[in-house]
């Protein structure tokens, strides 16, 4: 899977606050984030801390100039000192904060490029979200000298993760499960570890991987440094934080809630063996350049995107099974026109930006708001105007309301157009193009065979 680094980075301008607290007390969970939250290169002249202060090795602020950066974001900003003076810290944030560079550039500040054994370890709790982390620290350590990065996930084969691992690298990104089979079959040693990272822990403890963390860890040397970030705060997370890490700074993110001004937001309650026929009626009567169609599992992007192109939609599928330069290839389709619909999960669309998007499709609820708002962000861009539908089952207007609340706007209900009203659009559509057969002297030539067909 391709990622965009914009999205790691995240600069100042997006409205976040930060807290360092010494207790570990509950924080409440982040607000919705904004339409912004895909980072944008930094101001000329940036007004608060810029990465050039954080005392960054300089290899590490040699790959973030070429970035283009220079405002760390608020969680950037309060983590990566503590982390680079040795503290543990836990940080409440969101995805979309910039918490990958956040533990990533000091992760790789810990890491000896002379010592090939691995020195720094990611749990991630899904195969996506370790896929878009290794690819993000392997960016940050670009100047470094030969540091290599591995993720290692469940359903890819084993030998080639085992090959990479007894040929030494310096990080590793996984999802517990597949780290803990690399230790049991003894691929996969911790013994030089000095950076341990638990990403989106709230995440990985509602999946169930509770007990694989915690063998993990017990594995791992107790001398080491630990980063925890969670969206949220529960006392699961308070004792995975007690019984793990030393004396931990604790430092929340929040950012102001805000809605899509630029979309139109809207839903329609259609049961769920009806989707596929509704979203293509929505696509035969949109007038909008290209949409992407937002499912909540890989398995249902490709059995969408399969489904529309069979009823003779431009459709291309993206999911964390495709390949960056086959990722590049779609979007690029997307962007030049060769391609009209997208169909994609939440993590693989990530850092997309294609100013021909008019619409999203939220074919699945997404299973957070906040996923919501990312979603729909990927429309109304660069001053143009978007539409935003939700396909709503029957017993899913709780989930409804719950995104409603986190937006604090109220979605309007539409109906899904009727077969009559594909028939109409695209009578409409081909009788706007009558003025341009007519000032190109081929009307006469129309009106004949509709004439002779009538």
């Amino acid at each position: 899977m391709s990622i965009d680094t914009h999205d790691l980075i995240a600069p100042a301008d997006q409205q976040e606050t930060a807290q360092v607290t010494a207790d570990s007390g509950d924080q409440a969970a982040p607000a919705a984030a904004t339409p912004e939250a895909e980072a944008v290169q930094a101001p000329a002249e940036p007004t608060g801390p810029t990465f050039a202060s954080l005392d960054l090795p300089a290899p590490l602020m040699a790959a973030i100039d070429e970035l283009g950066f220079i405002t760390p974001s608020a969680i950037q900003a309060r983590a990566i000192p503590e982390l680079l003076a040795g503290r543990d810290i836990t940080g409440v944030a969101q995805t979309g904060t910039g918490k990958t560079a956040a533990f990533g550039l000091p992760l790789l500040a810990a890491v000896d490029p002379a010592l090939r054994k691995v020195q720094a370890l990611v749990l991630a709790p899904t195969r996506e979200l370790a896929m878009q982390v290794a690819d993000a620290i392997e960016s940050f350590a670009s100047k470094m000298d030969d540091v290599r990065v591995l993720p290692v996930y469940g359903g890819a084969p084993y030998i080639p993760q085992q090959r990479a691992l007894r040929d030494g690298v310096h990080v590793v990104v996984g999802t517990p499960g597949r780290i803990k089979d690399h230790l049991d079959r003894g691929a996969l040693k911790l013994d030089d570890i000095r950076f341990l990272v638990l990403d989106e822990a709230d995440e990985m403890l509602r999946m169930g991987f509770a007990e694989d963390v915690e063998e993990i860890f017990g594995q791992a040397p107790t001398k080491r440094q630990v980063a925890l970030f969670s969206a949220t705060m529960p006392p699961a997370i308070r004792k995975v934080a007690d019984h793990h890490m030393t004396d931990p700074v604790q430092i929340a993110v929040t950012r102001q809630a805000s809605t899509v001004t630029a979309v139109r937001q809207t839903y329609a309650v259609v049961p769920f063996r009806h989707k596929v026929g509704s979203l293509a009626r929505v696509l035969a009567t949109s007038d909008a350049d290209a949409a992407i169609v937002f499912t909540r599992t890989r398995g249902a992007a490709e059995d969408v995107g399969s489904a529309l192109i069979e009823k003779g939609i431009s459709a291309a599928t993206i999911s964390g099974d495709v390949a960056q330069k086959e990722r590049e290839k779609i979007v690029e389709r997307l962007r030049s026109g060769a391609l009209d619909v997208l169909v994609a999960t939440d993590v693989a669309a990530r850092g997309l930006d294609v100013d021909r998007i008019g619409l999203v499709v939220n074919f699945d609820v997404p299973g957070e708001p906040e996923a919501y708002v990312h979603r729909i962000g990927r429309t109304g861009r660069a001053g143009r105007t978007g539409e935003a539908l939700t396909f709503v089952t029957p017993h899913e207007r709780g989930k409804l309301r719950s995104i409603e609340r986190t937006i604090r706007a109220q979605l309007e209900e539409v109906d899904i157009p009727s077969p009559r009203d594909v028939s109409a659009h695209q009578v409409k559509r081909a009788l706007g193009k009558v003025e341009a057969r007519r000032e190109a002297g081929r009307l006469d030539m129309y009106t004949e065979m509709i004439r002779t067909y009538a």
